[in-house]
C-alpha cells in the first residue's frame, strides 16, 4: 500500500474483543488498514466466552461453524465447542494475526461524542483517558450485560449470591443448599453440572424452556487427521452444517407448524427421563415452540428428575437473610443463590453514552426501540458502525456467519470513506426508516410474534433482536455498501 493511500485511511477504534472485534480487526489488517485500535474493558480478549465460565459452559452451534471461515480449526474436541476451547481459539487468532499490539486492555468506554466540526469521534474512558478516531466500530455484543432481577430483599441475603455470567469459583457448592433462579440457556448447562454436588437444589422457574437433545460427541483422532489432511472435507463439513441449520429458518419465519415435530420430540425426551408427574407437568412449556429460544441438552431432564432437585413454579416475592419466599408464603432456606437470568440483550451498547449530530443521544434516537440500517448504521451517528446490532441475532444458525457479512459491509464503507478523505458517512433517515419498517413487517409473521414474553423483545414488546429471514439473504444485502444510502458530510468547521 502506498504512503498516499495510508494517509487517506480513516483512523478506526473498535470497541470490544470478542468474535466481532477480533474478526473485524483481522479483516481490516488484511485489507491494509493500519490505523486501528481495539479497546477492551477487561484484562484479556474473549467477550462472552471470557465472562461465562460457569460449569458446563459450551456453544449450541457446531464448532466448525462457530469459527471464522478464514481461520479453520481442525482439532475441536467435540462437535459443539466448549467455553475454554472457544476462548483459546480467539486467543490463537489474536496471536496469529498480530493483533496484541493494537489492543488496549482495561479500557472501558464510558462515552462517545461526535464532533461535526472535525468529523471525529471522541471517546471518554472510565479511567479518565480520551481518544479520538474518525470511525468507531462497536463490537460489544448482545450478551455482555448480565440481567439482575429486581427482587425485594436481595441485599439482605446473608449467604453467597452471584450471576452465572460472573460465576464465583472461590465458593464451593459441595453439599450446600442452592437456589437457582432462572431456567434459560445458561441454567440448562450449569444446573446438571452442579446438581450432583449440592445437598439440595431449588430451581425457580418462571416459564419452562423447550429442550431438545444435543447431537454432540467427541471427535475421533482419525477425524482430526482427515480435517487437517483434506481441507476440502473440512470446508464441505462446514458447508453441510450451514445448510442443515439454515433449513430450520423456514420454521421460524413462516412455517411454524414445522416446529411441532420438535415439540413432540421434546415432550418424548422429557417423558423418558422424568418420573415425577408433577415435575413433568411443569417442565413442558405452554407456549408455541420457537417463540423463545429453543435449547439443546442431553442432561437437563435427567437433572430435573433428581430427588435433590425441587422445581418451584410459584412466583418469588422476596428474598430475606436466609432464603427465598414465594407468593404462596412458602420459604426456602438456602446457603447460596445463583441467578441464571440471562442478559440485557436489547440494551445495545449499554452502558456507553453515545451522542451523535445535533447533540442527539442514541437512547433518544432509540426511544421507540433500537433500530439500525442493516443492523449496522443509525441515522444521525456518522461513521459509527455496529457489529451484531439490532435485528441481526439468529435462532437457527451461527452468529459468526452474520458477523462475517457485517465485516464485508463495514470494510466496503471504510473503502468508500478512503475515496473522500475527511468526510463522514451518515445513513439517510428515509432509508433507515424504510428498512426498519420492512424488518418489523417480516417479523409479524414469525414464530417470535406468537404471544410469549422473551428476551427477544424489548421493554415495549418490540422484537429488536432477531433477523426475520435466511442468513444468505442478509449476506446478499450486505455484500457491498450502496453509497446512495448515505450522505457524505464534510467537516462543519
Amino acid at each position: 500500500m502506498t504512503q498516499q493511500n495510508i494517509t487517506k485511511q480513516p483512523s478506526v477504534i473498535i470497541i470490544g474483543t470478542g468474535f466481532g472485534g477480533i474478526g473485524m480487526a483481522i479483516q481490516l489488517k488484511k485489507a491494509g488498514f493500519t490505523k486501528v485500535t481495539l479497546l477492551e474493558k477487561a484484562e484479556r480478549v474473549g467477550g462472552t466466552w471470557r465472562d461465562n465460565t460457569y460449569p458446563g459452559a459450551a456453544c449450541d452451534v457446531q464448532s466448525h461453524f462457530y469459527s471464522y471461515s478464514f481461520e479453520p480449526k481442525h482439532d475441536w474436541s467435540r462437535k459443539f465447542g466448549l467455553q475454554h476451547e472457544l476462548l483459546g481459539y480467539m486467543e490463537h487468532c489474536v496471536e496469529k494475526y498480530g493483533l496484541a499490539e493494537q489492543i488496549r486492555f482495561n479500557s472501558e468506554v464510558a462515552e462517545a461524542v461526535f464532533d461535526t466540526a472535525r468529523n471525529l469521534w471522541t471517546l471518554s474512558l472510565t479511567n479518565g483517558q480520551t481518544l479520538e478516531a474518525q470511525v468507531v466500530i462497536t463490537a460489544t455484543g448482545q450478551l455482555n450485560q448480565p440481567a439482575w432481577p429486581i427482587i425485594e430483599g436481595v441485599e439482605d441475603f446473608k449467604g453467597v449470591c452471584f450471576h452465572s455470567a460472573r460465576w464465583n469459583h472461590d465458593y464451593d457448592l459441595q453439599n450446600k443448599r442452592v437456589a437457582v433462579i432462572g431456567t434459560g440457556a445458561s441454567a440448562i448447562q450449569f444446573v446438571p453440572e452442579i446438581a450432583g454436588k449440592v445437598e439440595s437444589l431449588t430451581l425457580f422457574q418462571r416459564s419452562a424452556a423447550w429442550v431438545l437433545p444435543k447431537p454432540d460427541r467427541r471427535f475421533k483422532p482419525w477425524e482430526h487427521s482427515l480435517f487437517k489432511a483434506v481441507p476440502a472435507w473440512d470446508r464441505l463439513y462446514r458447508y453441510l452444517i450451514y445448510w442443515k441449520n439454515e433449513s430450520r429458518g423456514l420454521a421460524f419465519t413462516g412455517f411454524s407448524s414445522l416446529l411441532n415435530v420438535f415439540a413432540r420430540q421434546a415432550k418424548k425426551e422429557a417423558g423418558k427421563h422424568i418420573t415425577d408427574p408433577e415435575k413433568l407437568k411443569h417442565i413442558i412449556p405452554d407456549y408455541q415452540i420457537g417463540c423463545k429460544r429453543i435449547l439443546i441438552s442431553n442432561d437437563w431432564y435427567p437433572a430435573i428428575n433428581r430427588s435433590n432437585l425441587n422445581l418451584v413454579t410459584d412466583p418469588i416475592v422476596k428474598i430475606n437473610a436466609s432464603g427465598v419466599q414465594t407468593e404462596s408464603g412458602k420459604h426456602y432456606p438456602v446457603d447460596a443463590i445463583v441467578f441464571g437470568t440471562g442478559f440485557r440483550a436489547s440494551e445495545f451498547l449499554s452502558p456507553i453514552r453515545v451522542t451523535g449530530r445535533d447533540g442527539i443521544t442514541l437512547n433518544r434516537a432509540w426511544q421507540d426501540g433500537a433500530t439500525a440500517f442493516k443492523g449496522i448504521t443509525v441515522s444521525g451517528f456518522p461513521n459509527l458502525f455496529m457489529l451484531y446490532g439490532p435485528n441481526t441475532n439468529l435462532a437457527h444458525n451461527s452468529i459468526l456467519y452474520m458477523l462475517e457479512s457485517q465485516f464485508n459491509y463495514v470494510l466496503s464503507c471504510l473503502q468508500a470513506l478512503q475515496k473522500y478523505p475527511g468526510t463522514a458517512m451518515d445513513v439517510r433517515a428515509d432509508r433507515l426508516k424504510r428498512y426498519a419498517r420492512s424488518v418489523q413487517e417480516d417479523l409479524e409473521g414469525s414464530v417470535w410474534s406468537s404471544g410469549c414474553s422473551s428476551w427477544y423483545l424489548d421493554a415495549n414488546g418490540k422484537n429488536t433482536l432477531n433477523w426475520p429471514g435466511f442468513t444468505f439473504t442478509y449476506r446478499l444485502a450486505t455484500r457491498n455498501v450502496n453509497t446512495a444510502d448515505y450522505q457524505f458530510l464534510s467537516p462543519a468547521g
